[in-house]
């Protein structure tokens, strides 16, 4: 589904300016939204910016006018009161007039380009509020903008394709463009955007995306769901110029996911890499219990090698096996 370049109102009003987030209503919630003119009861108030040329852009409202247009371009059903599935093409004639000659409360306000942006921000604090990076994309507009929504935020995206398995997100919520921005920038996305704002294109976040994904899977070759939980940019940017031995790397993941001491599985890839413990959350142990292993291995950690006191060692990994 793409929805750049809806208009409505005679080709006068643009349903889909730039700052707008993507289309994230559930059916449920545009179901929701045709009972309620059925009922003939208010769907809250819209707000429209006049432009000086006299056309208008949709401020507020646009989940509610798509779905008023997906349902009479027949893209989904509502249910009648004896639960059978009522398509536009399928409904009473009256129940249609009452969508077709529904009226909508409309503001219309005028300001400038940092006023609608603030009422944008503003309005959206009820309903379905802007998450962080809804609201930077509303104040970063711009051709940058518009092809990284292209790469990141529509459904079936080239960025979901590419990488869902290493992402646990929404597109459409823009997921994967706030953690793809999160690893370019170091944690600076807002930095970012304003940086790159007037540039034509990307091209650039694209490329890096892919360097990820590709580095990924050369160097963790067995796929586990745990891998959708890492943070792989922080990875990347760290260790893509060293080489790494995919082959023993993995058979150490392996051996960790077998371990039950090994409480956060997601932490063993960047253990791996970083071999810093706090990744694994290892599970803690009374003295007994290590003194017992450590009898039992001879004092010498089984995953590191290193010996030691047992008051200064420390057991790393199967310690009750």
């Amino acid at each position: 589904m793409d929805w750049e370049g809806v208009h409505g109102y005679g080709g006068q009003l643009d349903i889909r300016p730039a700052y707008q987030r993507e289309f994230i209503y559930e059916v449920a919630n545009e179901q929701a939204v045709i009972s309620t003119i059925l009922k003939g009861h208010p769907i809250n108030i819209m707000y429209w910016v006049k432009n000086p040329g006299g056309d208008f852009e949709l401020l507020d409202g646009q989940q509610r006018s798509l779905s008023i247009c997906r349902f009479l371009d027949h893209k989904y059903y509502i249910f009648d009161k004896d639960g059978n599935k009522i398509y536009e093409d399928t409904i009473l004639a009256d129940d249609l007039d009452k969508i077709m000659n529904y009226e909508l409360d409309i503001c219309v306000c005028e300001g400038t380009e940092g006023e609608i942006l603030d009422w944008f921000k503003t309005i959206n604090i009820k309903g379905k509020e802007l998450n962080d990076q809804e609201a930077l994309n509303a104040t970063h507009t711009g051709k940058w903008l518009s092809d990284a929504k292209r790469y990141f935020s529509k459904p079936n995206c080239a960025a979901y394709g590419l990488g869902k398995d290493y992402i646990n997100g929404a597109v459409e919520r823009q997921d994967f463009l706030a953690t793809v921005l999160k690893w370019k920038s170091n944690g600076d996305a807002q930095g970012y955007m304003a940086e790159h704002r007037n540039n034509a294109d990307a091209t650039e976040l694209w490329s890096y995306y892919q360097d990820v994904i590709m580095w990924i899977r050369a160097v963790f070759t067995n796929y586990r769901r745990e891998m959708n939980s890492v943070e792989w940019g922080e990875l990347y940017n760290e260790f893509k110029d060293k080489k790494l031995d995919a082959e023993k790397i993995e058979t150490e993941i392996r051996e960790l996911m077998q371990d039950v001491d090994v409480t956060k599985k997601s932490g063993i890839y960047p253990y791996v890499l970083t071999r810093k413990e706090r990744y694994l959350s290892l599970r803690a142990f009374d003295d007994n219990m290590k003194r017992e292993a450590y009898e039992r291995q001879d004092g010498i950690c089984p995953f590191c090698k290193n010996t030691g006191t047992f008051q200064k060692w420390k057991p790393i990994i199967s310690l009750l096996a």
